[in-house]
């Protein structure tokens, strides 16, 4: 009994020197984070530095304070400026837009914009008619007027086409690669004849294209 007493006494003494030196470690440990923190803060001080600043562009002197660090006035609006109202596309957007093309036309949403809806640009409207027309490419639909019945049928129109040859995408008509879409518009709208294929086959690669494959448009400029 006494030799295993004496056995314990001894595990623990020498266990007290490893115990002792690992409570010195723990403070370097809990340090060390900040350390290489502060080492990778003033890395990116001195690329601000080095990069930020341009004697070309003089409106970037004010840009970071002497030590690299983010001037933070610099990033915040100026005093007096008005803060931009959200815009939201509700109904009331959508009869207007209805009303802007029956009197205006496809295509001439700039006029639209001005005459009705002045928040939106005329981007914005060419985006939100693709959704009403239900066609991607709406090149030919231009000059095309007509009022919400009017509307509402070339909408199903199109869907329908979209939904045979599963061309349906977003919400609206786009073009396959076999010109199955074309060659059913031109069938279903014959004025388009000599038209349609080209227009549809180049949708794929236009610029508005790209446009309505963004999920959030209410904010495209591109005029």
């Amino acid at each position: 009994m006494t030799a295993a007493v004496q056995e314990d006494s001894t595990m623990d003494q020498a266990l007290q020197p490893q115990e002792q030196q690992q409570q010195a470690e723990l403070p370097e440990a809990t340090i060390k984070p900040e350390r290489v923190f502060d080492a990778r803060q003033q890395r990116i001080n001195e690329i601000r530095l080095k990069f930020c600043v341009r004697d070309e562009f003089p409106i970037t002197k004010n840009m970071i304070h002497p030590d690299g660090t983010l001037n933070q006035d610099y990033f915040r609006p100026p005093k007096g400026a008005k803060a931009e109202v959200a815009r939201k596309w509700t109904e009331k957007e959508r009869e207007l837009l209805i009303k802007g093309i029956e009197k205006h036309g496809i295509g001439h949403f700039r006029e639209i914009s001005e005459e009705f809806l002045s928040a939106w640009s005329g981007n914005d409207l060419r985006v939100k008619s693709i959704r009403l027309m239900g066609r991607q490419n709406l090149q030919l639909y231009k000059d095309w007027k007509g009022n919400e019945q009017d509307i509402a049928r070339e909408f199903e129109l199109n869907k329908a086409i979209g939904l045979k040859y599963g061309a349906w995408k977003g919400g609206c008509l786009v073009a396959d690669d076999e010109g199955l879409v074309a060659k059913a518009i031109e069938e279903q709208w014959p004025n388009t004849a000599g038209k349609s294929s080209a227009v549809v086959a180049s949708a794929s690669g236009s610029e508005e294209n790209s446009v309505v494959s963004t999920p959030n448009d209410e904010d495209i400029e591109m005029e």
